[in-house]
């Protein structure tokens, strides 16, 4: 039987099979109804397009405050995420800087945990990125 979860936004239901494990910092799988929003995936520079880390664990914050503020733009917040995928450019540095990543995670979204994967991929097109995030929010009706 699935977990359900409430917040003050609506209902959504957790996917957590009885016995599977409960997976830490993300979900396995959520539904949800409402109205979807679908972001586009979001990297480590600000609205001016500037990096000012090379570091892994700072462009997460910061691909993490661009998906806040695009959240916002459509009346949404972190507690909206049903859905990140990652796609980083060294397993290495992501493993080695997990506690970072974690904490700046927590920092700007909280303790909403949506399903989630981690991708690592040979490059990504802007050349300085060291990850990027798409992002899906669902607004319960």
């Amino acid at each position: 039987m699935s977990e359900q979860q409430t917040d003050a936004t609506g209902d959504w239901t957790v996917l957590l099979p009885a016995s599977w494990p409960r997976p830490s910092g993300y979900s396995n799988g959520i539904a949800a109804r409402g109205r979807q929003i679908f972001l586009a995936g979001q990297i480590g520079w600000d609205s001016a397009g500037r990096f000012h880390s090379s570091q892994l664990a700072k462009q997460v914050k910061q691909a993490l405050e661009n998906i806040v503020i695009l959240l916002a733009e459509a009346g949404a917040g972190p507690e909206h995420l049903v859905r990140l995928t990652w796609y980083i450019t060294s397993r290495a540095e992501y493993l080695h800087e997990i506690r970072e990543i974690g904490a700046v995670y927590r920092e700007v979204l909280g303790k909403n945990f949506p399903v989630m994967s981690v991708v690592q991929v040979a490059g990504l097109v802007e050349e300085l990125a060291k990850v990027e995030i798409e992002a899906t929010a669902v607004v319960p009706d």
